[in-house]
């Protein structure tokens, strides 16, 4: 199967979709989408890769597949080994759901463009920074509780899933608009462990090709 990945370095969907792709060990070509100098608006990638001006895209045998999470399922269904999921429902629908509460509560109110929105509409660097962190404080609230219960090294059980897949980008933010993680040690410690993991290690934005380092 011939994997090809629209991608930018530091934005976290797509680093969600990296990581995916490193635990279920596939290769995959690496196509930049420079984010800050506006790729995702070119007439070209609009039309035939992501309609929604964002990333990921995965190109796939030449089908097009966009968000993070259908990607991170359908790799799920496509090469079912290594799992990202539980083999039980109930397991399966808490690390689904600990995924969503970063995926689909967290990380929307808080990418480029709704910062650039903000920006727009005057909100200051110290208001969009409050904004920021206070959906990542309140996502992360939530998922404690969830890690500490049902994480056994990793967010869920003993081995990566899902909810690692999201959690490790999501703590990869928190840490650059300096989100105080001490509130959070289930938290923390799942990332972490994760973080060492050579998968995630693979996927780490200073790793891709086009990082930009200061």
């Amino acid at each position: 199967m011939s994997l090809t990945l629209h991608s930018y370095w530091r934005a976290t969907a797509p680093y969600r979709v990296r990581i995916g792709l490193a635990l279920k060990g596939l290769d995959y070509a690496y196509v930049p989408v420079n984010l800050i100098a506006g790729d995702q608006h070119a007439a070209d990638y609009v039309a035939t890769r992501n309609a929604q001006h964002l990333t990921p895209a995965l190109v796939a045998d030449g089908e097009v597949l966009t968000q993070s999470l259908a990607i991170l399922e359908w790799l799920e269904e496509t090469h079912p080994q290594p799992p990202l999921l539980p083999a039980d429902p109930l397991g399966r629908a808490r690390v689904r759901a600990m995924a969503g509460v970063v995926a689909c509560d967290i990380h929307p109110l808080n990418n480029l463009r709704v910062q650039q929105q903000l920006t727009r509409l005057g909100v200051d660097e110290a208001g969009r920074e409050a904004w920021t962190k206070r959906w990542i404080e309140d996502g992360f609230s939530a998922l404690e509780p969830m890690v500490a219960a049902h994480g056994r090294g990793f967010a869920f059980g003993e081995t990566p899933t899902l909810a690692d897949c999201c959690l490790v980008p999501q703590v990869y933010s928190a840490e650059r608009y300096k989100v105080d993680l001490a509130p959070f040690p289930a938290v923390r410690a799942a990332a972490e462990r994760a973080r060492a993991h050579p998968a995630f290690a693979a996927a780490h934005p200073d790793n891709q090709p086009d990082a930009v380092r200061a």
